[in-house]
């Protein structure tokens, strides 16, 4: 009975983000806005490879390290101001969904952030500190992203609100183009959002003596990545993850809303970190989560081929394992989750809900103690097993995916020996039922 409800609420759960327009204008967003992200972080690898005199191959050849520059601002125009784009195809998303004019809403939604986020910041010239007209990196990049996304979201509400009131739209006669109608007919929709959210940003400031950007980013971004980075707050979404999976359900999608920001935030605090000279010490990031959670697929699907190999004696099982080896290799399961299948079958239930958790735990743990780097690349889904711990992590990040593959191949094994009983039991008790008839 527990189970049943159990699995009834992690469905309807499902369900609900599924059809929920914010998290999945959220989602859609970053979703389209990853493959940038990675970029980003590739120009620091290159910027590395390339053009640094201490590990690069300028040291070979000094006339490259006058391309760091380009480097430099190839990363700054992808994750140096992530919070833009991500805020334009976030107001995008939800104006398809209401039905409103896309990129009007766009440009709506970047000019309120904008208008709420400092204008000045302070800089020290020949040691005297003072201020000057422009806008913060801070602003700009991954701490503006948790406060872009929820003023993006009221902002959105407000101007669709407004452009179905028709006394306030200008009309037009037939004759004249649908562009131009469209302009005229959002423009008081337009200046009465811009005059809510400029003058609500100054009168904030002016009661608080912060921006709201800087006051969202202390009270709820910088607690959250603090809790997504904690050992129990990863390890709870994985397998959180992995339950959904078990009911047949993509949990990458079901949490992506949530993980995607954060990770996405924690790889530009590496990439931040590195280029300071420090050390990055943000461990979870969506290389992280491709390298050592999901790798081979989602549960340590190739974890449980290797243990099918090996001690399988069902014939069934050691087919779906033979066509599910090839996508396992670049990280794609659901030929084995669905060809076993692993979908609400307890014999596997354990292993496939608990077995990315292990293997996030074992990265984790070499990560604390300093033997693997927190990634400053992240590598994209689809690089086959050890090349993409490589890219991102080092000879270390391959040597920890290994111990992982080797961990989780041992804990599949008790459950793959109980499913051959399980074929030994059924065969036997079909053999009786032979002999009676």
């Amino acid at each position: 009975m527990f189970s049943k409800k159990f699995e009834d609420t992690l469905l309807i759960i499902a369900e609900k983000v599924d059809e929920n327009k914010y998290l999945n204008s959220v989602k859609d967003s970053f979703t389209v806005f990853m493959p940038f992200v990675i970029v980003g972080s590739f120009a620091v690898l290159l910027n590395s490879v390339l053009c640094s005199p201490q590990t690069g191959l300028a040291q070979w050849i000094p006339w490259l390290s006058k391309l760091s520059v380009a480097f430099t601002a190839m990363n700054f125009a992808t994750l140096g101001i992530m919070s833009i784009p991500v805020i334009f195809l976030i107001a995008m998303n939800l104006a398809k969904h209401d039905k409103n004019p896309e990129y009007i809403t766009g440009v709506v939604a970047v000019a309120s952030y904008c208008s709420v986020i400092p204008e000045v910041v302070t800089i020290t010239v020949d040691g005297v500190t003072g201020k000057a007209t422009g806008i913060p990196s801070a602003a700009l990049g991954a701490q503006g992203l948790f406060v872009g996304m929820l003023l993006t979201i009221a902002i959105v509400g407000l101007f669709s609100k407004l452009t179905q009131i028709d006394a306030i739209k200008i009309k037009m006669p037939p004759s004249v183009p649908v562009g131009i109608t469209t302009s005229f007919n959002t423009l008081i929709p337009i200046m009465v959002t811009l005059v809510t959210a400029s003058v609500g940003g100054a009168l904030f400031h002016l009661a608080t003596g912060v921006y709201i950007n800087e006051f969202v980013y202390q009270v709820l971004q910088a607690p959250l990545e603090a809790v997504f980075q904690s050992p129990a707050g990863i390890l709870a979404i994985v397998i959180f993850s992995q339950l959904f999976w078990f009911l047949g359900i993509h949990g990458g999608l079901v949490i992506s809303p949530i993980r995607n920001p954060l990770m996405a935030v924690a790889i530009a605090a590496n990439i931040a970190a590195a280029a300071n000279g420090q050390i990055p010490d943000q461990a979870v990031t969506y290389g992280f989560w491709l390298n050592f959670v999901v790798q081979g697929g989602a549960g340590m699907i190739f974890s449980l081929i290797l243990a099918i190999f090996m001690f399988s004696k069902r014939e069934d099982h050691r087919m779906v394992a033979k066509l599910g080896f090839g996508p396992a290799v670049f990280n794609i399961s659901e030929p084995v989750v669905f060809g076993l299948p692993l979908v609400l079958n307890p014999t596997f239930a354990i292993p496939f809900i608990f077995n990315s958790g292990i293997a996030c735990a074992i990265a984790l743990f070499f990560t604390k103690i300093g033997f693997m780097p927190c990634n400053i690349v992240d590598v994209p889904f689809g690089v086959p097993l050890l090349l993409g711990a490589f890219i991102g992590h080092g000879w270390q990040g391959t040597v920890v995916q290994i111990i992982s593959i080797a961990v989780t191949t041992v804990t599949w094994i008790p459950f793959v020996l109980m499913a051959n009983k399980e074929a030994e039991r059924e065969a036997m008790r079909k053999a009786a039922v032979g002999k009676e008839a």
